[in-house]
């Protein structure tokens, strides 16, 4: 995969969006749902994307990261169009277990990809828009979960992340008010309960190392409260837009009392 630059094809874009993880679960559900016309969508991911130009990404690279934040700057500061705005929504399939049972280095990468990764982009872009003079519309969406308030058992990690996430944002929005920088907007998402590889991927856990997952696979298997990608994702971007931190669409899964 090649860092792509705006080219003669894409300069009369009026849209720019970067989704990161746009070739599976909700990425792909945004990616394929984008609102708007004339929209450019970029793929961060370690995978191209089928229908989109892409540009490598490895939340547990942090080389990875730098080749993206020079993408943001190098693109919007050619950018002429009205809006661009990225949605980190990537997340690595962490090691969901115990803390000291999991093995030390996967325990490692998990804290850098999902921790460490998602507020270094996002503040990336948060600089790019800056110092490139992009004065249209820059919106910041992180992606959270219900776990960024619920000590999720086997999840230390991932409750951990989203729980950083989601005060990160709110820290942010005060500075860019404070900086009179009214032209970005910066939020987090609990898109619910969405049935994507991720989801799957924990309920076929055992209980025992990840006590909620046989609920999870009843749900699924019966529909109860689960949403498909399409459908969270277009209800994200109904809502973007916004001046909320926090935009909430239902529950995840909750963990038995």
């Amino acid at each position: 995969m090649q860092n792509a630059e705006i080219t003669d094809a894409h300069g009369d874009c009026d849209s720019l969006i970067w989704i990161s993880g746009a070739t599976e679960g909700i990425g792909l559900g945004l990616a394929r749902n984008v609102p708007y016309l004339n929209a450019r969508v970029v793929n961060l991911s370690r995978r191209p994307h089928p229908d989109h130009e892409s540009v490598f990404l490895d939340l547990a690279d942090p080389a990875s990261w730098d080749d993206v934040g020079s993408h943001f700057a190098d693109n919007l500061t050619r950018f002429r169009g009205s809006r661009a705005i990225f949605i980190q929504n990537a997340h690595m399939k962490g090691m969901t277990g115990f803390v000291g049972e999991v093995a030390p280095d996967d325990y490692a990468r998990d804290i850098v990809a999902n921790v460490a990764a998602p507020l270094r982009l996002a503040e990336m872009f948060v600089r790019a828009v800056g110092e490139s003079g992009f004065a249209g519309e820059a919106g910041l969406v992180l992606m959270s979960s219900s776990s960024a308030r619920s000590p999720t058992i086997g999840q230390s990690v991932y409750c951990a992340g989203k729980a950083a996430q989601e005060m990160w944002v709110r820290v942010t929005r005060r500075e860019l008010a404070l900086r009179g920088k009214d032209n970005i907007w910066v939020t987090a998402v609990r898109p619910g309960f969405v049935d994507t590889a991720l989801t799957r991927h924990v309920a076929a856990m055992a209980d025992s190392d990840y006590p909620i997952a046989s609920q999870m696979r009843r749900q699924m298997e019966q529909g109860i409260g689960v949403m498909d990608i399409d459908t969270a994702a277009r209800q994200i971007w109904d809502a973007l837009p916004t001046d909320q931190s926090l935009l909430l669409f239902g529950e995840q899964v909750r963990q038995p009392s």
